[in-house]
């Protein structure tokens, strides 16, 4: 379970598509999909219609995995910062409530607007 009584921050970059969807597909409900996935150390972090989804591996061997679901009925307000321009490195804060923010810091050339718009949507 990821530690809400600090900070928490993860840098992502993007993760191929079709491996994570293999990872997630056995969780997934009706009608969820997943529309973005990035990884993080040897860590994941997938984004669906109705969650987020942070896969973190534990242990020497990364055999034991720790699966925490975040679902957006619980996003209380969140949050878009640019590094200048559009499209640059940039940053997505979620609060979620009763359990704290989680910083997500997408590295490289990334539309945050336009994912903004998409996490808006599942949130509001």
């Amino acid at each position: 379970m990821i530690d809400f009584s600090r900070d928490v921050l993860f840098i992502l970059e993007s993760f191929d598509f079709k491996t994570a969807l293999k990872r997630v597909t056995p969780m997934l409900i009706e009608g969820e999909e997943v529309f973005a996935t990035f990884s993080f150390s040897r860590d994941y972090v997938i984004f669906t219609t109705k969650r987020v989804i942070v896969i973190k591996e534990r242990g020497t061997t990364g055999q034991k995995k720790d699966y925490t679901s975040l679902p957006y009925n619980k996003v209380k307000a969140f949050s878009v910062e640019t590094a200048g321009e559009p499209g640059e490195d940039c940053e997505l804060d979620l609060w979620f409530s009763g359990l704290g923010k989680i910083r997500f810091e997408f590295k490289g050339n990334f539309d945050i607007l336009g994912f903004n718009k998409m996490i808006g949507e599942y949130i509001l």
